[in-house]
């Protein structure tokens, strides 16, 4: 899927997770890059479904991360956070009717 130095691209995934962790408190924040950053991704060859394993690869290691402190009430708040970031991120990319395809956990 993704071509080039995959260093690269574990340095830009956990950018862009921190950005979004920073900014779950002010959510208009991460709207424009996350849409463009879901446009920019179809190029790159993900489909909708792709959402899913991805969101459900953070809950395996928020929750091995985490360890006691992954309580139900995060994995919950982390799972619907995830639900909501992926639904504008979907809809942006492949417009409303894919924005509901497959939920995580």
């Amino acid at each position: 899927m993704f071509k080039g130095d995959m260093a690269e691209q574990r340095k830009n995934l956990l950018t862009t997770l921190a950005m979004v962790v920073r900014s779950l408190h002010t959510p208009e924040k991460i709207m424009r890059p996350a849409q463009n950053l879901a446009v920019k991704h179809v190029g790159y060859g993900v489909k909708p479904e792709h959402y899913a394993l991805v969101g459900n690869a953070l809950l395996r290691t928020l929750k091995k991360g985490l360890g006691a402190a992954h309580t139900p009430e995060v994995r919950d708040a982390c799972v619907e956070d995830f639900r909501t970031l992926a639904g504008i991120m979907k809809e942006a990319a492949y417009g409303s009717s894919e924005s509901k395809v497959r939920r995580i956990a």
